[in-house]
């Protein structure tokens, strides 16, 4: 019992909450990268490679020798196809609005994921939604509030809690008054909302993939391998200063190498375990945390101002991140009652307790005890 739990709640909480400090690390090293000169173009290409060549080529090889695998369909290729293809533009877009914005910023919209997922999630039946439950009313409530917490996080500044250290490493977020800095701000915000539209679509088609060929290690060595394949000559065509390719061996190299490692290889491969183990509304919910990290990391490493109002919506987003969370944990005790034949005290209309019994045809009957 203790080791099931450990599996389901712990093990998955743990990977998430590291998973995102992760994430926003490779935002912050970007963002850094892309003031020494790197093309965000050949940032995602070689993102994509690393994860490919140094990560996820061996793991099939070393953890599913022995293992059963079912049949692989030409269905299940389009999709991973399509899933390439959501991560490319979603990639694409959401590193560009990086680069004209800031991590604190992009970490803020990212929580827009957690209610787009779930209302996905809800369309497509893969969460159950029961207006009379508590526990929907609580993932509801807390999607909002996220959401709530957001904006205040993007429309109010407030006084400054911490200055920038270095104001010329940030200009587009110490002098709105310019014009093309403004516009800039606003463009780039643009394309991480359409960046945050696309995860939550990342996370339906993944789930669905997962449902049809449950071997995680497989699964994300041929989406990012089709990612590979789908952003090269793209980003080659788009990159037409061929001096962009050749990486120096400072801070742009380790940023390429990190997000190879850690975001595009091992972020990857925890999310589609979560979604596996969890659903996909599980793994979105942990986006809030960002915002928190990433405005302290910002504040460190880029010289970022921490204003008043981060600090008032990464309280606001922490409120509806755990009134999510104490949704989706009921609903999943109230699934283990009914898996066991038990029902929660509060019903008197089912039996306590039920008996199953099992005919040679295959049928399924029970005794009341």
């Amino acid at each position: 019992m203790a080791g099931s739990f450990c599996y389901k709640d712990v093990v998955p909480f743990t990977a998430m909450v590291a998973i995102e400090c992760s994430n926003v690390g490779v935002n912050v090293l970007f963002k850094a990268a892309t003031q020494k000169g790197l093309s965000y173009y050949v940032f995602v290409v070689y993102s994509f490679a690393v994860s490919n060549l140094v990560f996820l080529l061996p793991l099939p090889f070393v953890f599913l020798r022995s293992s059963r695998l079912p049949p692989f369909k030409v269905s299940l290729i389009f999709k991973l196809f399509f899933l390439g293809v959501i991560g490319v533009v979603a990639q694409l877009c959401g590193y560009k609005g990086l680069q004209y914005t800031s991590p604190t910023l992009a970490s803020a919209l990212s929580n827009l994921i957690p209610a787009f997922t779930f209302i996905l999630a809800a369309f497509f039946r893969m969460e159950k939604v029961a207006l009379g439950s508590s526990s929907t009313q609580a993932k509801i409530l807390g999607s909002a509030v996220s959401i709530l917490g957001a904006l205040i996080v993007v429309l109010y500044k407030g006084p400054t809690v911490l200055s920038a250290l270095s104001p010329q490493l940030s200009p587009t977020i110490d002098s709105p008054m310019d014009s093309t800095a403004q516009t800039n701000w606003v463009l780039g915000g643009s394309l991480l909302v359409v960046e945050f539209l696309l995860v939550p679509i990342w996370y339906i088609v993944q789930a669905n993939v997962m449902k049809e060929y449950p071997a995680e290690f497989i699964v994300v060595f041929l989406y990012n391998l089709c990612g590979t394949f789908i952003s090269a000559p793209v980003c080659i065509l788009l990159e037409e200063n061929l001096s962009s390719w050749k990486i120096n061996p400072d801070i742009t190299l380790i940023a390429i190498i990190y997000s190879g490692l850690f975001c595009t290889g091992l972020s990857c491969l925890v999310h589609t375990w979560g979604i596996h183990l969890k659903g996909p509304v599980y793994i979105s919910m942990f986006k809030p945390l960002s915002i928190a990290i990433a405005a302290t990391l910002s504040a460190i490493f880029l010289g970022d101002a921490l204003y008043f109002g981060t600090v008032v919506g990464a309280l606001i987003l922490s409120i509806g991140f755990y009134a999510v969370l104490w949704g989706k944990t009921k609903e999943e005790l109230i699934e283990d009652f009914d898996i066991d034949g038990t029902q929660p005290p509060s019903s008197s209309k089912t039996p306590l307790l039920l008996s199953y019994n099992v005919k040679d045809n295959g049928e399924i009957t029970h005794n009341d005890c």
